[in-house]
């Protein structure tokens, strides 16, 4: 036994010859990187961040990301592998699927779920890939007016932005110009006119719920397939405060690192089983059975991508444990009560919000009455410590030239944020706003002057100043802030 001990540790002191790294703390190994990471931890906890499409993960989730999970290779399916090994990654994919599953109350008999998509685009992408031929015919709500460049995008000059506008047809879709309202009679006018063979509902900026029956009756009526990317929404959804699209939607989309609140990545719903009568196609007979899964399966691996990331597998199994407890729920309600506090007092400033609102976790800030741009209040809040984005609104032409800014609440409100706390964000928001155009007035309206004279505002310095004092005052989870 002596000799056995001392041969592991004679192996270990090879393995440390051939690679010393492998042993030591990333601060040992690499202080350049850890310094960044630890002035990384430092601006996500002295600031607000409001991005609507970002939030703070939790540390059991960290933990899964940084495992051993990372050094396998597993392409296919579990229990369908191209590599041997993966005894351990197959148990790991098989409980992220079933929680997923659990997490949105789907039925394995209903719904499967594909969760090696790396992301929410990549997820995207191979839903066309499964279901759709080259240069089909596809609508998606324009990217002016909140929706997603993977839901196809041309410019106003008809340049091709994402690949799906590059590989399939694309004919978006608008809202009302006047109340910022989805107008699902246009897009049914347009989608008889246009004849696609997917209608894809879900954005990045719509503040309001979506009506799933009224876009199933389009759907059929024009013979589409439906689906819904709820990848903003999707906390909302598994906690049922916001509009459930799996009665309605033949396939459902989503990333998981927004509202949802676990780790960066992707996942594809898919209606399985019997089709019911009214979803028969014309040369089908009754008993006819989805076939999305092993196409999108195969769309996903090996068409579009290689192995599965299995740490974000694991960190999102240990995600939708937690999505399906009270304290969840709590979570997503209070998401929503923080982003209508944070609209109300923008309101009572004077302020124009489209839609006049929000249902969700986002509410969009028209500053055009104001005569400031979105990327002229983005540049003031960022030197505030302030992290949100500009973005188009109704009316607007191009999403390069936005004339508002997107908020989002679910990142602060996982710090512990109540609604008095957003209303005090407001309030932030519009000191920032009032310097903005007190700076405007002295440089012109060139972004670049602009940018040049706020960048020494001492309004902005002392916001700034305030901002980081107060936000630092509230928890953070995932991470010990007790040394920075």
């Amino acid at each position: 036994m002596v000799g056995a001990a001392n041969g592991v540790a004679g192996h270990g002191k090879d393995m440390l010859a051939m690679f010393p790294e492998a042993l030591k703390s990333l601060a040992e190994a690499d202080p350049e990187v850890a310094a960044i990471i630890e002035d990384e931890k430092r601006r996500q906890w002295r600031g607000i961040e409001l991005i609507a499409s970002e939030n703070f993960t939790s540390r059991p989730v960290m933990e899964a990301l940084g495992s051993c999970l990372t050094n396998k290779y597993s392409e296919g399916q579990p229990g369908a592998r191209y590599y041997g090994g993966n005894e351990n990654i197959d148990r790991i994919e098989n409980l992220c699927k079933a929680r997923a599953l659990e997490a949105f109350h789907l039925s394995p008999d209903q719904w499967g779920v594909n969760v090696q998509p790396y992301s929410g685009s990549p997820a995207n992408f191979a839903v066309y890939t499964a279901l759709l031929s080259p240069h089909d015919r596809i609508m998606g709500l324009d990217l002016p007016s909140g929706g997603h460049l993977t839901h196809g995008y041309y410019t106003a000059g008809g340049k091709k932005i994402s690949a799906t506008s590059i590989f399939f047809e694309s004919l978006p879709y608008k809202l009302d110009m006047g109340t910022g309202y989805l107008d699902h009679e246009k897009l049914e006018e347009r989608a008889l006119d246009y004849r696609p063979k997917l209608i894809i509902c879900g954005g990045s900026a719509y503040p309001r719920e979506w009506d799933y029956k009224r876009l199933r009756q389009i759907a059929d009526k024009v013979g589409a397939l439906l689906m819904m990317d709820m990848a903003h929404i999707s906390g909302l959804v598994a906690a049922q405060e916001a509009a459930q699209p799996f009665e309605y939607a033949d396939i459902v989309t989503t990333t998981t690192h927004k509202s949802l609140r676990g780790p960066r990545a992707g996942m594809i719903f898919f209606r399985r089983g019997p089709k019911p009568a009214d979803r028969l196609g014309r040369d089908e007979d009754a008993g006819a059975v989805y076939d999305f899964e092993d196409r999108i399966n195969f769309a996903v691996f090996p068409s579009l991508q290689g192995g599965p990331h299995n740490h974000q597998i694991g960190a999102l199994a240990v995600a939708l444990k937690h999505v399906q407890t009270p304290e969840f729920k709590q979570y997503a309600q209070q998401v929503k009560r923080n982003a209508a506090a944070l609209g109300d007092t923008l309101t009572k400033h004077g302020y124009k919000l489209v839609t006049g609102g929000t249902d969700n976790h986002l509410v969009l800030w028209d500053l055009r009455p104001e005569g400031i741009t979105g990327s002229k209040m983005e540049k003031a809040c960022d030197l505030c410590h302030i992290t949100l984005n500009k973005n188009a609104v109704v009316g607007d032409v191009s999403a390069l030239t936005p004339g508002g800014v997107r908020i989002g609440s679910p990142a602060m409100t996982s710090r512990g944020l109540k609604e008095e706390d957003f209303a005090r964000i407001a309030d932030f928001l519009h000191e920032v706003l009032e310097e903005c155009k007190a700076t405007q007035r002295k440089s012109g309206k060139k972004l670049l002057e602009f940018s040049n004279t706020i960048e020494t505002s001492p309004v902005i310095a002392d916001i700034r100043r305030r901002v980081e004092e107060w936000a630092g005052s509230f928890p953070m989870p995932g991470f010990d802030v007790s040394a920075l």
